[in-house]
């Protein structure tokens, strides 16, 4: 999948918070990661939820508005087996929804401390 260009890629972001904050999702985090070295996309957006089922609500509701509103799909995805850390590889934007306590648990934003933090 080829990468997007850099007003795509702000679409495709601002689509995606747009539908995490449709669906209630909280403490929404971008990490901006395509100027640190051994990027894997140029942004993380990471967000949790109070359950499995909203969990997957947001997941859901990120997928039907970027294919509504871009016409596209998502690359790769996991985790919605059982719903407490679901991620959508957009290939430019990767999106982790976690359940409250494994946000926690995890820490993801520590791993990227130097990215540029931006919260919604």
């Amino acid at each position: 999948m080829a990468k997007r260009n850099k007003q795509n890629t702000d679409k495709l972001h601002s689509c995606i918070i747009d539908a995490i904050e449709e669906k209630k999702g909280n403490d929404i985090v971008s990490l901006e990661l395509g100027k640190l070295p051994n990027a894997i996309c140029q942004h993380f957006i990471i967000c949790h939820a109070d359950s499995t089922t909203q969990v997957s609500a947001i997941a859901e509701n990120i997928e039907d508005k970027v294919n509504e509103n871009l016409q596209e799909k998502v690359w790769q995805k996991g985790g919605y087996d059982n719903s407490i850390w679901v991620v959508l590889d957009f290939v430019d934007v990767v999106v982790h929804i976690f359940q409250t306590e494994w946000r926690q648990f995890y820490k993801l934003e520590d791993l990227w401390a130097d990215a540029k933090k931006t919260t919604y």
